[in-house]
């Protein structure tokens, strides 16, 4: 990578990441502290409140995207930052359940992930924007399990209140990054825009590899959240207390992103990507099924730790991949519009999965909810098997300094 590409992948990075740890050092705590509030009692709406920033997101990453593509990438981040720290501020001065939901949509209605993908694709050559995209993977799945450890800790000190203040925080943080450290947006963006928002959106819906993309990226998070809907509790069913369940996600997560830095890139310059990918949702199969046979008898510790290790490692490849082939096959002047479809059916995933996951949990017991995930990988397994790999075009200057 050039020095301004590593620039703007890091710089990248650290937005999602700060952004990231702020929401999940909630979740570990939320539906518990959730409870303590005036209309606490209502479980339906706690689950609301959780659940409700991923619609949020949803609705609002293609609006974002869009936007990032005619009024230019940074000015959209700005914005989205700003709306999610006033959500975080709203959620953190809740009095009441109902303010906490609404304190919520906000800070989902901040829906930058499409603008940052789409400007680290500007910003990157295709021969790197898959290592580029890994490295946001990276900081997601590193604040995912440092939120594990922090968590708990932080929640006895500050209080649920406070950890919404703490993400505030952050995101101003992310502000600071966004207008000092990010490299400025490639002048050649916005002469690549070319007919209407709506002409924009009609392309990227006509493309069959993005829809498969697409369809791929909703199935993997819906996926991901019904797992931890009874990984949990089969985690405490194997001896190993709650406040100890990071003993086992952090290695898993590390771990995983070390069998990804020896395999993903190598074997993507050889030209085996469709090869990686394929195998990465296949993996992702095998946990469901395996999770659905520990399901039935008393799986040990080790077992659950080396399912999760290998669901990682597809995880992580598909999560890498993805966004850089949305960002290859797109054309140019719609990246924006391209990725903030991938990214509203991945937070629309999100929202399903805990919906749906928690639903299956309850009439059909974990056997059932492992059995639908099983079946919806291995679904996307068939979507995707026509796929062709994307090109790497030749190399191309890089962005200006300004």
């Amino acid at each position: 990578m050039l020095a301004q590409e590593r620039r703007s992948a890091v710089s990248l990075a650290m937005i999602f990441a700060l952004r990231m740890l702020g929401l999940f050092l909630v979740m570990p705590v939320f539906s518990l502290e959730a409870g303590k509030y005036p209309g606490g009692d209502d479980v339906a709406m706690v689950g609301l409140a959780m659940g409700i920033y991923g619609l949020t997101q949803g609705v609002l990453q293609i609006p974002f995207g869009l936007a990032s593509d005619r009024f230019g990438r940074k000015r959209v981040m700005i914005l989205g930052l700003v709306i999610f720290a006033l959500g975080s501020l709203m959620a953190a001065l809740a009095p009441s359940l109902a303010w906490l939901v609404s304190g919520r949509a906000l800070q989902g209605a901040g829906a930058i992930s499409a603008a940052i993908t789409a400007l680290l694709a500007d910003q990157t050559r295709d021969v790197v924007r898959t290592k580029a995209m890994a490295m946001v993977g990276a900081s997601i799945g590193l604040m995912f399990a440092v939120s594990l450890v922090l968590s708990p800790l932080l929640n006895s000190v500050l209080g649920l209140s406070g950890l919404f203040a703490l993400t505030g925080v952050l995101a101003i943080a992310g502000i600071a990054t966004v207008l000092w450290w990010v490299p400025p947006e490639p002048a050649e963006h916005i002469q690549q825009i070319q007919g209407s928002l709506w002409q924009s959106l009609q392309t990227v819906l006509q493309l069959p590899a993005l829809l498969r993309l697409n369809f791929g990226v909703f199935v993997l998070h819906a996926v991901q959240l019904a797992m931890w809907v009874a990984l949990p509790a089969m985690l405490v069913q194997a001896g190993l207390d709650k406040d100890h369940h990071w003993w086992v996600y952090l290695p898993a997560v590390l771990g995983s992103f070390l069998v990804m830095g020896v395999t993903l890139f190598p074997l993507e310059k050889r030209g085996y990507l469709r090869a990686v990918f394929l195998c990465s949702i296949g993996l992702i199969v095998l946990v469901q099924l395996g999770l659905l046979a520990f399901a039935q008898s008393a799986p040990s510790v080790l077992a659950l730790g080396m399912l999760l290790f290998v669901f990682f490692c597809g995880f992580n490849v598909l999560e890498a991949s993805q966004p850089s082939m949305v960002s290859r096959v797109a054309p140019p002047g719609a990246r924006g519009a391209a990725l903030g479809v991938y990214n509203s059916l991945q937070s629309l995933g999100f929202f399903t999965g805990g919906a749906l996951g928690g639903w299956l949990a309850k009439s059909a017991g974990p056997q059932g909810l492992f059995a639908v995930c099983a079946v919806a990988m291995l679904a996307w397994l068939l979507v995707a098997w026509p796929m062709v790999a994307p090109v790497a075009h030749a190399p191309v200057p890089a962005p200006k300094a300004g």
